[in-house]
């Protein structure tokens, strides 16, 4: 390991820490995966290329492991020479025939999985990690697919109520205290908490649409130079060539828990005990609107060959997985391109979906933040019966005798702020067409406005210097237009967590970042509140472990 005092872990010496004594308490070698995670993030950042990382650990892992299923050196070199990522492979190990399994021989002894500090999360350098080239090692898995599934989160829209946590407990049918993304609450030296009594925040403008505590929502990130499949010998954790997914294949994990140490960002787990729910009591595609239910196999819940969702078995890595039974197409059409955290979000502060796709909902979030804002919040507060009227409403109601005044007396909730949100939005649309894929709900809503001030527009003229003046439009121009939905909505900033790692995240935010000093703070929304665990290994250090003769995990 590096003899520096300085860590190598983003999260700090106390987690690093923490991270080797939990090795320690492993039959693997702590040395080995403390060393092998601290070269992976030197391969992210460009400091040591995937064959040579795969060469100095490779006789060691041997050593250990018995087998090194990581890709080889000549894998790599072929990899980089046609612009390929690493092959999602199905494994034959641990077959099972006969002997003891992987499961029944290995300690399942080690830490709790915490919230980490904040102030790991800051950014570090001046902008993103510059393109790598194939000589120094980076290589995007996913190159050749046009899907890679992520996200754009709204931390400004975030009210720290929790629901996602829950639902993603629920569609996981996860244990309490095995929590696969975190909902934190933050303050530091530029950044002051919450209040109580007052209603400052993070907020400048009238957007305030979630709390007054600065937010951080930390799943997994997804990355596309994820550090944790490299350090896997059984390729295990593996990304899908198809859409970028970071998933876990749970008969094949050995719970070495080396991508556990290799995450920058904390967002692995360790199923300690037998799962409260047992597997065949896992709902399944089966209950979910499947019309024959004894139709559905156990590959089919498996996707294909490896088992890769839902709750982990006894002894296994688990993490966040973007609800690859969605994305599959297990559970119907209509939920491909979504996630249990996202569809239960009230504040809409979550946008899934394809992060390649120019009009995907994250994508547009990310690229058009104050104008995807404003759609949202027009749509989240206004329906066909309240503010946004549908274009055959419109030309039901109104005449061509009307003024703004008196066509916004005939409409019981569009006001003249509404309408002039509504007006700017149009004015900066480019009327993108949202097309058929998953997840463009915000050209569509767009869409929906644009239309509506078209169908407004046929009675009365918004463009006039008098309308232009009523809506508080400026000289009417974009631009104008723009400083308008500005402040309508704020204008956020854009961040990923520990870019400077070079990982590539493809989980983007919105808001105000955490920086070096920041710490977690109590939130708005208490996990006891909600039926939620902080941390796993609270529960099992208040319970007991294993059998009723002692024998530990």
């Amino acid at each position: 390991m590096s003899t520096d005092d300085e860590s190598f872990h983003p999260l700090g010496d106390e987690w690093e820490d923490e991270l080797e004594t939990m090795l320690d308490d492993t039959e693997y070698d702590s040395d080995l995966g403390m060393e092998m995670a601290q070269d992976a993030m030197r391969v992210t950042k460009g400091e040591l290329s995937e064959a040579e990382f795969h060469e100095k650990h490779h006789e060691a892992v041997m050593e250990e492991f018995g087998e090194d299923e990581r890709p080889t050196k000549e894998a790599y070199e072929a990899a980089q020479e046609e612009a390929k990522g690493t092959a999602s492979r199905m494994l034959d190990a641990f077959d099972g025939d006969g002997g003891e399994t992987r499961r029944e021989t290995m300690k399942k002894m080690g830490v709790g999985a915490a919230a980490v500090g904040m102030g790991a999360f800051s950014s570090t350098r001046d902008g993103p990690m510059e393109s790598l080239s194939a000589e120094g090692g980076h290589s995007e898995t996913t190159e050749h697919s046009d899907t890679q599934w992520g996200m754009t989160i709204d931390l400004e829209r975030c009210d720290g109520c929790l629901t996602c946590m829950t639902a993603c407990t629920q569609e996981n049918d996860l244990d309490a205290g095995v929590n696969w993304m975190y909902v934190m609450a933050w303050e530091d030296e530029l950044h002051e908490g919450h209040e109580e009594g007052t209603d400052t925040g993070v907020y400048s403008s009238d957007f305030n649409m979630g709390s007054d505590f600065n937010m951080l929502v930390r799943p997994c990130q997804h990355c596309t130079d994820a550090p944790c499949e490299k350090v896997c010998p059984t390729t295990a954790r593996h990304t899908r060539d198809k859409d970028g997914l970071v998933l876990t294949d749970y008969d094949v994990c050995i719970g070495c828990r080396y991508c556990q140490v290799a995450c920058p960002y904390g967002v692995n787990y360790f199923q300690w005990d037998e799962p409260h729910t047992d597997y065949e009591d896992i709902p399944k595609a089966k209950d979910r609107d499947v019309d024959s239910p004894d139709e559905i196999t156990h590959a089919q819940y498996e996707h294909g060959e490896r088992w890769v969702d839902s709750r982990a078995p006894r002894g296994v890595m688990s993490k966040c997985t973007m609800c690859p039974s969605m994305q599959d197409g297990q559970q119907g059409d209509e939920k491909v391109g979504t996630s249990a955290c996202e569809t239960a979000c009230p504040p809409n502060a979550i946008q899934f979906g394809n992060v390649k796709d120019e009009k995907s909902d994250p994508y547009q979030h990310r690229e058009h933040p104050s104008k995807s804002r404003a759609v949202i919040r027009l749509s989240s507060e206004h329906t066909d019966s309240s503010g946004i009227p549908s274009p055959e409403t419109i030309d039901g109601t109104l005449s061509s005798d009307d003024d703004i005044e008196s066509a916004l007396e005939k409409f019981e909730n569009l006001d003249k702020e509404t309408l002039s949100i509504m007006k700017a939005v149009e004015l900066v649309s480019d009327r993108t067409e949202p097309g058929d894929e998953e997840n463009n709900s915000i050209l569509r809503k767009e869409q929906e406005v644009v239309a509506a001030v078209d169908a407004f527009e046929q009675y009365v003229d918004l463009e006039t210097d008098a309308a232009i003046t009523q809506l508080q439009l400026g000289d009417g121009s974009e631009r104008q237009a723009r400083f308008r939905i500005q402040q309508y909505t704020g204008k956020p900033n854009s961040f990923k967590l520990l870019e400077d790692v070079g990982t590539n995240p493809n989980v983007t935010y919105l808001g105000e970042q955490p920086g070096p000093e920041a710490e977690q703070v109590e939130g708005p929304t208490k996990y006891e509140d909600v039926g939620l665990v902080d941390k796993r290994q609270d529960l099992l250090d208040e319970e007991t472990v294993g059998g009723i003769d002692g024998v530990s995990l």
